[in-house]
């Protein structure tokens, strides 16, 4: 199976020829089976990369190879796609597997930060969200230095420098407001503000630069260097204060979600079973889920021919007893499984939910997953959630194809 991973602004020339090289090393295999299975998976690499002529704006990742399939027969599998946002990583790999960790990375953090690297000979303005950094916006500036040349007063001199300088800082805070906000919101979780002198205090301190874009500004770090170089060098040293917005974003999260619980809205489900069952009414406004939760997606096939759809544990799942039918006791057929979590990122937008997924490194987040079992959610209105729990055995084993009756006196909501 070959992975081939490429950046947006790599050329795929680069990569047709590296794919070239390693058909020639490949055809050295000794094992004729091995070699015929690496020389396919590489000329299907190379069908897929005449289908562009250069690289998407996201970059470009390729994964040909031949699989084997539920049924355990061997099938050729040949796909390229552009990633939903742009990967930073290049990557060539022959293996029996595909080599999946790269789109990983940019599913682990969806949080956007914007940075402003300002100093005496311009300024840059940045993106960062994961591990990719983009370069928005950048220009350069000549400001007179502190010293004119000979034929003007001081004073003269000292006007027109301090009048550039005012010039300059209200440039930026034009060119930053271009940057950051769209729709009158500003786009960024987080700024920092980076420079080598005094330009990034007055900055901060000027009526110039608008409110709500100092309302965000998380961090202030000194660099060596302007332009690109500094850029990378506030990525490094802005490192702790990025995490902490992500840690008090998530704690006033779940802040709120306690504040539904105890001021007893009747507005929050919490439990896989409650959470779930409101989550299919389409009721759940917010779902809170621990990043780590263990729980899989169990289908299996009912006596009558329909899909039983159950949430089990690991523990869980060594029990045979949660393989059987309640009624008969009667070992159902297994089907498939995945796990929860993927499950809930398919269909949380179906469900009309945002999905946020929380840690428990901060207080609030681990009493979240010690005392409410990881998953709980935020209700659009008001709902008695006792109904529910009296129901939970049903609702955790049920037929996704049969009809449910609903007696029309049952009152769920107050």
């Amino acid at each position: 199976m070959v992975s081939l991973v490429i950046r947006p602004n790599d050329s795929i020339s680069d990569s047709t020829k590296l794919l070239t090289k390693e058909y020639g090393t490949a055809s050295n295999i000794k094992s004729h089976v091995n070699r015929l299975s690496v020389l396919s998976a590489i000329t299907s690499a190379q069908q897929c990369l005449k289908q562009y002529s250069r690289v998407p704006a996201n970059g470009l990742v390729v994964y040909c190879g031949t699989i084997l399939t539920d049924e355990g027969k061997e099938r050729k599998l040949s796909t390229a796609f552009e990633p939903f946002k742009p990967i930073n990583t290049t990557l060539y790999m022959c293996d029996n597997k595909f080599h999946v960790e790269a789109l990983q990375e940019l599913l682990e953090n969806d949080s956007s930060f914007g940075f402003i690297v300002i100093d005496g000979n311009g300024c840059l303005f940045g993106q960062v969200t994961g591990n990719t950094r983009k370069v928005i916006r950048q220009f350069t500036v000549d400001l007179p230095k502190k010293h004119g040349r000979g034929g003007q007063s001081a004073a003269r001199f000292g006007r027109l420098r301090m009048e550039k300088r005012h010039n300059y800082i209200r440039k930026v805070s034009e060119e930053a407001v271009n940057a950051f906000i769209a729709n009158d919101k500003v786009t960024e979780t987080g700024i920092v503000v980076a420079g080598s002198a005094e330009f990034k205090h007055e900055l901060q301190k000027s009526d110039l630069l608008d409110p709500r874009i100092k309302a965000r500004i998380v961090d202030t770090v000194d660099v060596s260097y302007g332009g690109i170089n500094g850029f990378d060098q506030a990525i490094s040293l802005s490192q702790g204060a990025l995490a902490n917005v992500k840690l008090v974003q998530e704690s006033k999260l779940i802040g709120k979600f306690f504040d539904e619980l105890s001021l007893d809205t009747g507005k929050y489900a919490y439990g896989l079973e409650s959470t779930l069952k409101a989550l299919d009414m389409g009721v759940v406004e917010t779902l809170i889920v621990w990043e780590n939760l263990d729980v899989n997606r169990v289908i299996l096939r009912g006596l009558d021919g329909n899909d039983v759809e159950r949430f089990l544990t690991p523990a869980q799942e060594g029990d045979r007893s949660n393989y059987m039918d309640k009624d008969t006791g009667v070992e159902l057929e297994f089907k498939e499984k995945m796990p929860l979590l993927e499950w809930l990122a398919d269909i949380y937008r179906e469900k009309g939910a945002e999905l946020e997924l929380v840690t428990d490194c901060s207080s609030l987040g681990s009493q979240f997953v010690k005392g409410f079992g990881g998953i709980g959610g935020m209700l659009r209105y008001k709902m008695d959630m006792s109904h529910l729990e009296e129901n939970n055995e049903n609702d955790m084993y049920y037929d996704d194809d049969e009809e449910v009756e609903e007696d029309e006196d049952d009152d769920y909501f107050f």
